[in-house]
């Protein structure tokens, strides 16, 4: 991983010291097209600002410790969006994959997706495939892209997973619990997010990881995605320290 600067990793060692380190951290990346219209600008032009953002946020996670991050990429519903700008956004995600790999793999850091990753177009999933298995060994950090994502149509996928397992017989209704049902979902092999941030500032979910966010901690910040850098995720990080997480117990319990 590059090495911080020393104003940067005075940073880091102050939040270090300050709290724990979010082990995973999921961004709803929102704003790209507000940002590029108030410059007057295309919204393709505000999402290829963006990929700035992603690469100093998770250069700057990798520094810190942060394990696990998940980056909104791509929902179900963005799909519906004008069949122009799907096509560029398309276009910019196999471009940032053939320019991002060879240094994710320098970084030893692991890429993976979560999604209906077969609903993308032929040439997006063979360079996303290609990119995850040159990645796979690495273990400093993994990145996760949530593409042709979202909360319901995880959920839903888990439960028709279940049905025809259930009906195969390699699974009874006794066995089917919180832990077995997250096994069915396509985030089986990570942690459930402790911080939860939205750039933008926009006050929703849109759909994202709505079973695995039950006790996420979420940070709104009013910044757009372009301008988001290791500044405003140090502040979210400290926010997220400053908190309590209670997991439905009561503040004397934690303390005891």
């Amino acid at each position: 991983m590059v090495e911080p600067t020393k104003k940067d990793k005075k940073k880091q060692d102050e939040l270090k010291k300050s709290g724990v380190i979010p082990k995973h951290i999921a961004i709803i990346m929102d704003g790209n097209g507000r940002w590029a219209k108030q410059r007057g600008y295309s919204r393709v032009y505000g999402h290829k600002q963006g990929v700035k953002s992603v690469r100093d946020i998770v250069e700057a996670c990798g520094q810190l410790g942060v394990k696990y991050l998940t980056l909104y990429t791509f929902s179900t519903e963005n799909w519906k969006r004008p069949k122009s700008e799907v096509t560029v956004l398309m276009k910019l995600l196999i471009k940032a994959l053939r320019d991002e790999t060879d240094k994710l793999h320098e970084n030893n850091v692991r890429l993976i997706a979560s999604g209906n990753l077969k609903t993308l177009p032929d040439l997006v999933r063979k360079e996303l495939l290609e990119a995850i298995e040159r990645t796979k060994n690495n273990k400093l950090m993994t990145l996760n892209l949530a593409i042709s994502y979202s909360g319901r149509w995880d959920i839903l996928t888990a439960v028709k997973n279940i049905l025809c397992d259930y009906e195969n017989s390699k699974i009874s209704l006794n066995d089917i619990n919180e832990n077995i049902f997250r096994k069915y979902l396509s985030t089986k092999d990570i942690p459930d997010p402790d911080l939860l941030i939205r750039t933008g500032g926009e006050f929703r979910i849109s759909n994202f990881l709505l079973w695995q966010i039950a006790y996420t901690e979420i940070y709104i910040d009013n910044t757009f995605w372009p301008d988001f850098r290791r500044e405003h995720l140090y502040k979210a990080i400290r926010e997220f320290q400053n908190r309590e997480r209670r997991f439905g117990l009561t503040s004397e319990q934690i303390r005891q």
